[in-house]
């Protein structure tokens, strides 16, 4: 008995498994590509933009502020309180640190880099509503918020008016004694 084309045990040319296999997944693979290919754009546009990304982290050089002053400078589109603190602000602070009025109990020890009292890094933001408090004012003499009265403390802890919470500490770190890297 001959075996014709029609026979089943007899594969047909070109109805081979293997090539049929190859092309079945040579075609997956080339819709997932262009499926990503295709995705892609809109997921890369969440992303943030070159110019936040350029603000992740600032580094400031610590000589150009005096002792008892401030500079405020921009992070994160934030403003950023950078604050050299005399004794006589840090003793003023470490003072009230078992104060039971404190509204967010955190120490001194707490808001500043060991070693370093004398450097306050704050982001400059009410815990409120977010205005921006002015130094020096207040009862406390740390910062103030003329919107909505909330007075801070020379260690940027809240102490009066309807804010909920401390100044925020970012994080940050001192690369040598005169320069500090925020973010």
């Amino acid at each position: 008995m001959a075996h014709t084309a029609a026979d089943a045990t007899n594969p047909v040319a070109g109805d081979d498994p293997s090539r049929r296999d190859f092309i079945h997944i040579a075609a997956i693979t080339a819709a997932a590509g262009g499926g990503l290919a295709a995705v892609w754009p809109f997921v890369a546009q969440m992303n943030p933009s070159a110019d936040t990304l350029a603000l992740a982290s600032v580094e400031y050089d610590l000589t150009k502020i005096e002792p008892a002053q401030q500079v405020v400078i921009n992070w994160r589109g934030k403003p950023l309180f950078i604050r050299n603190r005399t004794e006589a602000q840090i003793a003023a602070a470490v003072k009230d640190d078992n104060n039971p009025s404190l509204k967010d109990p955190q120490t001194d020890a707490e808001r500043h880099k060991e070693g370093k009292a004398q450097w306050l890094v704050l982001v400059g933001s009410c815990t409120h509503l977010g205005c921006v408090p002015t130094v020096g004012g207040g009862e406390y003499g740390g910062w103030f918020c003329p919107c909505h009265g909330s007075h801070y403390d020379t260690s940027g802890r809240i102490r009066k008016g309807p804010a909920p919470l401390n100044l925020a500490v970012p994080e940050y770190a001192f690369l040598s004694d005169t320069k500090v890297k925020i973010g």
